[in-house]
């Protein structure tokens, strides 16, 4: 079978996996986050994964983007149902979001379920949506798909590989994972299924690539256990606030024993933190030693007696720490003198948010710690040395990397061949990769674009809403209303609105210069229809503007005739 594209304008759905195994990543190949899997096999689809991303600078005013599931949403009916990996919010956030376009059954192990479940009573859809809960290692038959949970270790409880059987073969889709000797929080990896896996034979791997880049291993939870130890308990007088993933469990019990250790009351500010505690404790993750201070009291606790888990650790402008950071949290702010742990790496894209904080921070006087100045944070995702175990294990005879930028893909795949698959795929979203019968091939290409929430909306990222927001970000924007007489002229001064364009002492003189330009424009359209001369006279401001500022910003006309004109 010969590649096919499926052309613009044509249905999402035009491609249907027929007698043959596939795989189709419409999220998370090619990027890190907004993770969308599907598995096609005669003529049915199973879905791994729906998750979210995050907006940053270049996307003004949205801060959710998810992917575009059209093309499944087209046969939904041959969409047997969304397995979820783990219950990080790039591989389940865009669930409430997007559940209702899809219609199906979701699986999940506990943690994920109960973290799901107050994902869609927030969106109100609790009731609606059918949610079955697996347990960890167990395993059910989705349509022609036998699936079996393979418990991994990451930075929040529960990841599961899935191994996935069919009649042409068997897959390995790992989800996000390390290898962590000493997980702190939940069982170690399933070294002997995933050995079992590779001596019945795997066809495919489908498999992490975040970290492909670093040589060595990822390191243990235990170890930064012990080194934040130390540091905390070399604070001395000096109030502790430690920031980091809401969802890495592990790291926030550490956090919490340490603080108890050194004599400190704990306080969490911080709703997502809040909500992980809940999820930890009623899924018995969360030791009934473990308490916290409330946000109300955490201030009324003396400094040296004080420390503070909050979120923020990617610099959200939203978030608890960056609001204490800004005197804006109602409850909390940062001390001078205060010791700042960001406990977390830099997720790609957020430097320049985190840089902001992290000055703010210092501004108002307190000591920030990164992991450039000590050993405070270890990835969840696995380095080469791990990498080279799990392909070691598993065998895989075709390797699929995903989850990674184009760098980290390009890697894993040279590091795959190196260690046995026989091929290798670098695959972006959209490619359909049939893996059986008959050699592996991309054999089609079908729409993959991003989603966006606009406030309480699901648009397209690409949309007219988001790219005029950009437009206005970067050029500003102008209202202009002109009037009309009778000799189809202006029979009025021009009325010129600027945002973003120039200071408001430079106003009069870019209305005269605008108005010259519109009186032009409408004498060498006078005989034309009303929509020819409001275009000619857009356009004439914006030339006007653009000589005046170098830059074309967006502009509106309102055009008005005089009664009796």
């Amino acid at each position: 079978m010969s590649a096919v594209s499926i052309p613009a304008g044509t249905l999402p759905g035009d491609y249907v996996s027929g007698a043959e195994l596939s795989v189709l990543p419409l999220g998370g190949a090619g990027e890190i986050g907004m993770n969308l899997t599907l598995y096609g096999c005669d003529g049915t689809w199973l879905m791994v994964d729906l998750g979210i991303t995050f907006g940053d600078d270049t996307t003004p005013g949205v801060d959710v983007l998810m992917p575009d599931p059209a093309f499944i949403v087209a046969q939904r009916d041959r969409l047997a149902g969304l397995v979820l990996t783990h219950a990080h919010e790039d591989h389940l956030g865009a669930v409430p979001y997007l559940w209702s376009r899809l219609n199906c059954p979701v699986y999940a192990t506990p943690f994920a379920a109960a973290m799901l479940r107050r994902k869609l009573a927030e969106a109100g859809l609790l009731d609606e949506v059918p949610l079955y809960e697996i347990p960890l290692s167990g395993g059910m038959d989705i349509g022609p798909f036998r699936l079996s949970f393979i418990t991994l270790t990451h930075s929040i409880p529960e990841p599961n590989a899935l191994a996935i059987e069919t009649p042409y073969g068997r897959v390995l889709h790992t989800g996000d994972w390390k290898l962590d000797p000493d997980p702190l929080v939940g069982k170690a990896t399933d070294e002997k299924a995933l050995s079992d896996l590779g001596r019945a034979g795997v066809l495919a791997m489908v498999c992490d690539s975040t970290n492909a880049l670093r040589p060595g291993e990822a390191g243990s939870e235990a170890d930064v256990r012990d080194s934040l130890r130390k540091i905390i308990a070399d604070a001395g007088a000096a109030r502790v606030v430690a920031t980091c993933f809401a969802s890495n469990l592990a790291r926030l019990l550490s956090l919490a024993r340490i603080g108890r250790e050194c004599g400190r009351d704990v306080g969490l500010v911080g709703r997502s933190l809040w909500r992980i505690v809940e999820i930890a404790r009623e899924t018995g993750y969360l030791p009934d030693d473990i308490t916290f201070v409330s946000e109300r009291d955490i201030g009324l606790v003396p400094d040296e007696h004080a420390m503070i888990i909050c979120t923020g650790c990617q610099g959200e402008p939203r978030s608890a720490l960056y609001r204490m950071a800004t005197d804006a949290h109602p409850r909390a702010r940062i001390h001078p003198g205060d010791l700042v742990i960001f406990s977390s790496r830099i997720i790609p894209g957020n430097e320049k948010p985190i840089g902001r904080l992290q000055s703010l921070i210092r501004r108002q006087g307190a000591r920030v710690l990164t992991e450039k100045d000590g050993f405070i944070h270890v990835s969840g995702h696995p380095a080469e040395d791990e990498l080279a175990r799990m392909y070691g294990w598993v065998k895989p005879a075709i390797a699929v990397p995903v989850h990674g930028e184009w760098r980290h893909l390009r890697r894993h795949a040279e590091l795959a061949r190196n260690w046995g698959a026989r091929e290798a795929f670098e695959v972006e979203n959209g490619d359909v990769l049939r893996l059986a019968p008959g050699p592996a091939a991309v054999v089609a290409q079908v729409p993959a674009g991003r989603l966006c929430l606009d406030g309480a909306r699901v648009v397209p990222f690409g949309g007219k809403v988001v790219r005029d927001r950009q437009k206005l970000l970067f050029n500003g924007a102008a209202v202009a209303t002109i009037v009309l007489g009778a000799d189809r002229m202006l029979a009025a001064p021009l009325q010129l609105s600027l945002q973003g364009v120039l200071e408001e002492e430079a106003w009069d003189s870019a209305r005269e210069a605008a108005e010259t330009a519109v009186k032009a424009a409408l004498e060498a359209t006078v005989r034309e229809g009303d929509d020819v001369r409001r275009e000619a006279a857009r356009r004439a401001i914006r030339r006007s503007l653009f000589q005046a500022t170098g830059r074309k910003p967006m502009t509106d006309i309102h055009l008005l005739h005089l009664p009796n004109a």
